[in-house]
């Protein structure tokens, strides 16, 4: 297959279901074959699958599970209160769909590369099943993405992280139904994406849970907890024998008394951050 040629015109490819040649026109890129009617994506060096997943969220679940994944234990508190949604937008992302084959008996590893600019490079981390894609439908053009990144500089990606190109088993293009958020907080502007498929929640960048007072606490439980448990040691040192009943019973007592303040730090801190 040609691979050097600036135009897809008057050039011979083979589909990738049924082997039979496809005659593209000028500038065609996207087309369905005749011959098995898949639907199939032409990059000047490959062929490959033109899948897409059907979107089953509304943009009202959407926002839903926006919410609730702003009141989850990631986000900041209150997130889902406090922050504004200042936009809101659907599309048909491109994401490359690779299976490889490894060395061992023949395991087969999926990976997922954009096929276009995103800010949410968590895509990558999206699980698509392959028994949920389905014939991509010229009717979703309106909404869908145009493919910028060709299919070679998608290789080299994969090489980069020990793929090599015989590995790959399969390869397609698969257009995403995603919903993209911009929401604003403390004076910042932050994207989320939520898949339309499985309403899944992605995002690079977002107001996080503090870590610091959580460590706090557990560093003063930690030693508070080590100071009264050496109780007995010391009531042993000191009296032997009868020294280790009393240290124990000022361990109880201490450790009760201690465990008030402990739990009420980690209650305030839970309601705070």
């Amino acid at each position: 297959m040609p691979s050097g040629s600036n135009s897809l015109a008057h050039t011979e490819f083979r589909c990738t279901q049924c082997g039979g040649t496809l005659h593209p026109d000028e500038g065609q890129i996207f087309l369905t074959c005749p011959y098995c009617s898949s639907a199939v994506y032409l990059d000047k060096s490959k062929v490959v699958f033109h899948w897409s997943l059907r979107r089953t969220l509304t943009p009202d679940a959407a926002a839903a599970n926006l919410r609730r994944w702003m009141a989850g234990n990631q986000t900041v508190k209150d997130l889902d209160r406090k922050s504004k949604v200042v936009s809101a937008a659907f599309q048909y992302f491109p994401v490359w769909y690779v299976k490889s084959r490894g060395a061992n008996a023949g395991k087969e590893s999926v990976f997922i590369e954009p096929a276009a600019a995103i800010s949410v490079s968590e895509i990558k981390s999206l699980e698509i099943p392959s028994g949920d894609l389905q014939k991509y439908d010229p009717a979703l053009d309106s909404d869908a993405v145009q493919p910028t990144v060709p299919f070679p500089a998608m290789l080299d990606w994969l090489t980069g992280r020990g793929v090599e190109p015989a590995a790959i088993a399969e390869a397609a293009l698969v257009h995403l139904p995603i919903y993209i958020f911009k929401y604003e907080f403390g004076g910042h502007t932050y994207t989320t994406m939520v898949e339309g498929a499985s309403g899944k929640v992605f995002a690079n960048i977002f107001p996080a849970k503090a870590e610091a007072p959580y460590l706090v606490v557990a560093i003063v439980a930690t030693a508070g907890f080590l100071c009264v448990s050496s109780f007995p040691i010391i009531g042993y040192l000191t009296a032997q024998e009868a020294g280790v009943g009393v240290g124990l019973l000022a361990c109880l007592i201490a450790g009760g008394l201690f465990a008030i303040p402990v739990f009420a730090l980690s209650a305030y801190v839970s309601a705070k951050v």
